[in-house]
């Protein structure tokens, strides 16, 4: 074959074109089984551990040990699996016991911090109605957590963007506003990931979804980075809980809090393989994209288990209100209807306890037993009544 290069220099530059032609999702350029380059997450057993970049399998000891050289230690989660938010308390426990420890949490904005500051000094029901005002529902998924943190006084940091800020950013105000942290665009990567959600919905201007993650991350971020430039913290560590797509690959909350500080840090995700067929609803739409970086520093494979499905119905669908619940629908021939409740009608209170969220009433519901009577206190047009409920069970499942 003839040598039409000069000479290698040419050569070279001229490979160094076709490598840059290539698209950045090509396979070539991939980490093999979505990140984890030795060790597929589907091959790993239920509650076995990967340190992904070698594929080595390790004990939650062994995990531990390389966590303790972290200043900063993220654990993400898929938001209504209890299983995710087991091992998230497993490792504070742990952590907990060899040193000083804040946990930040997706699920407070940083407007929350006042309130968060003095949470000790909550009552349960003042502190779920912070978590419903910022999260909504759920409470009962992160209850074991913030009952340790409460025990062992550990302080809890809220890290999501305020809702005045994403007001302006969807506003278009917020550009270059000095409300708006400093926000990162450019990642190439971050970029093809969102988009491989983004994308699967035509219908959407993926543009503003995708300034809104950045947004949320960024926030996020400069939490954790003042954090990490606060002298009071200077010898604790940070663990933050958050969704697992802000922690995966790195290229989330763990770059954009490393450019605002260099430190160091360990990502812990949690991944299932398999989602059993009740639960396939609950899968997003996600077209595939090859990302050229490691998943997490370490994988724990986990079943998916979700809060056990309502035994006791009222026979009411409700909405959540800033305190309260609101009936939504009523359903024909229940035990709401029999007691006369309506569409529109406020809870309040039942049983003498106060209904803060749908999720109160659902919880306060599966303490009972058919054939129990309750007393709910509500509104409606503006006058406040008691009713009596007999919990009778459908037809359908008698």
């Amino acid at each position: 074959m003839k040598n039409c290069f000069r000479n290698a220099s040419e050569a070279f530059i001229l490979f160094l074109f076709l490598l840059r032609a290539y698209p950045a999702s090509a396979v070539e350029y991939a980490v093999p089984n979505s990140g984890s380059p030795y060790v597929s997450f589907a091959e790993l057993k239920n509650d076995q551990i990967l340190h992904v970049p070698t594929g080595i399998r390790v004990t939650m000891e062994q995990m531990m040990e390389t966590i303790a050289t972290a200043r900063v230690i993220y654990i993400g989660e898929t938001h209504d699996n209890l299983e995710s938010h087991r091992i998230q308390l497993e490792i504070i426990r742990h952590l907990q016991g060899k040193g000083k420890i804040a946990v930040g949490m997706e699920m407070f904005r940083r407007s929350a911090q006042q309130d968060l500051d003095s949470w000790g000094s909550l009552s349960e029901a003042q502190f779920k109605k912070l978590f419903h005002k910022n999260w909504g529902m759920g409470y009962r998924l992160y209850q074991p957590i913030f009952e340790f943190l409460k025990e062992k006084h550990i302080p809890l940091l809220g890290l999501k963007s305020n809702k005045e800020t994403e007001e302006l950013l969807r506003q278009g105000d917020g550009i270059g506003s000095a409300s708006l942290p400093d926000m990162d665009e450019g990642d190439l990567y971050h970029r093809m990931s969102a988009m491989s959600v983004f994308g699967a919905h035509q219908d959407i201007d993926s543009s503003r979804p995708y300034r809104m993650l950045v947004l949320w991350e960024e926030a996020m971020a400069q939490t954790v980075a003042e954090f990490l430039k606060n002298p009071d913290y200077k010898d604790w560590k940070l663990v933050v809980l958050t969704g697992g797509y802000h922690i995966q690959y790195g290229f989330g909350i763990p770059k954009r809090a490393y450019r605002r500080v260099p430190h160091p840090y360990i990502t812990v995700l949690p991944t299932t393989a398999e989602i059993p067929d009740e639960l396939k609803d609950r899968e997003m739409n996600v077209k595939e994209v090859s990302i050229p970086l490691y998943a997490a520093d370490f994988a724990w494979k986990l079943p998916y288990k979700i809060l056990p499905p309502n035994r006791i119905k009222l026979g009411v669908g409700l909405e959540e209100l800033e305190q309260g619940a609101r009936v939504r629908s009523v359903t024909e021939n229940s035990s709401a209807a029999k007691a006369g409740i309506k569409k529109n009608d406020v809870f309040l209170m039942v049983d003498g306890q106060e209904v803060i969220d749908v999720d109160d009433m659902v919880g306060f519901l599966q303490t009972k037993s058919w054939g129990d009577t309750i007393v709910i206190k509500l509104r409606r047009d503006g006058s406040e009544m008691s009713i009596e409920a007999v919990l009778q069970k459908p037809e359908d499942e008698k």
